[in-house]
């Protein structure tokens, strides 16, 4: 790495510490430094800086329902609910409500902070978001836990059943870079997705919005996520890692190495200082000791529990985790 590469690093962690932030020019030079182990490991170190500084002791902890599975209409490549797509998903209008007060007790049992339900669909309307709210609300005021809701994209009326549910955070991943948005989905823009995350914010809600790593883009263009990111303003972002689904266009996709997805979780915690940068789907293509350096570096929020259409972690091998990486539970 040359020098003035050296001196970059620098003057963005102290600049960063200080309670600045890095330009869209210094955030792509980061991209660049990161392409060699040493500046890599050096973007590493200055991001642990920023965590230690920054980051609650407090791990956040959410963990989501699939209340709304398959049979979708958006043709997102990497997406095993999508009908365009032969995966072999699980199908079913609205989830067991059943289900959905068993999980809002486990999250209360286990000191879990917060359940989502998440709902395939290009959006949930009428009935069936009326019949979620209340499965919300319900969890709300009986498991007393934390909400949040991600059904696709809502206006103002939808999210406002939401509100008066007692949602006050709302999740709508924005998935990719936007110059890289329209190769991996026709059926709706980002655009459509910033106009949901507008609204939610107008209507006093806080915003849970990230993406998937891994999906052919280059790093240039994750950290061009990143930046777009910092303009709607999230206060949690869910960082996922590819898992190709057998049946989806990217089922063959190249899996990030270790190295790749550790400079990413870096760049994005200098993009975003404060934000609970959140493991999401795909944590267990890292090793442990990559996962824990993952949590030094950048990550101090997870999904906990089975993730959608794919299995995660179980709770107690993630408390082992965050107890190792120095957080609490």
């Amino acid at each position: 790495m040359e020098i003035s590469g050296k001196r970059l690093i620098a003057e963005l962690r102290e600049r960063v510490l200080a309670g600045g932030e890095i330009s869209e020019a210094e955030a792509y030079a980061l991209a660049d430094i990161v392409a060699e182990a040493e500046g890599r490991e050096a973007v590493l170190e200055a991001a642990e800086a920023v965590t230690a500084h920054f980051a609650p002791r407090k791990f956040d902890t959410c963990s989501i329902v699939n209340a709304r599975s398959g049979h979708c209409p958006e043709d997102c490549k990497w997406c095993a609910q999508s009908r365009h797509y032969s995966t072999g998903c699980k199908e079913y209008a609205i989830v067991d409500p059943e289900e959905c007060r068993a999980a809002a007790k486990a999250c209360h049992d286990y000191g879990i902070g917060r359940l989502s339900l998440v709902a395939s669909g290009r959006r949930v309307t009428g009935a069936a978001l009326r019949q979620m709210a209340g499965e919300l609300r319900h969890a709300r005021e009986n498991a007393g836990i934390n909400i949040c809701a991600s059904m696709g994209l809502l206006g103002r009326e939808e999210l406002q059943v939401l509100h008066d549910a007692g949602v006050r955070r709302y999740h709508c991943n924005l998935e990719t870079a936007p110059s890289y948005f329209s190769t991996l989905c026709t059926t709706h823009t980002m655009d459509d997705k910033v106009a949901t995350i507008r609204t939610a914010r107008e209507m006093g809600m806080e915003v849970c919005s990230g993406g998937i790593i891994g999906m052919g883009e280059t790093m240039r263009q994750r950290v061009e996520l990143a930046l777009k990111l910092r303009e709607v303003e999230p206060v949690s972002i869910p960082i996922n890692i590819l898992c190709p689904i057998p049946g989806t266009p990217l089922e063959h996709a190249e899996a990030l190495t270790a190295e790749d997805i550790l400079a990413t979780i870096a760049i994005f915690r200098l993009v975003h200082p404060r934000v609970q940068l959140r493991f999401a789907g795909g944590r267990d293509k890292l090793d442990r000791a990559s996962q824990l350096r993952a949590m030094r570096i950048g990550i101090n929020g997870a999904i906990v529990g089975d993730l959608l259409t794919t299995v995660g972690s179980t709770v107690a091998q993630d408390r082992e985790l965050v107890a190792e990486a120095g957080y609490e539970f």
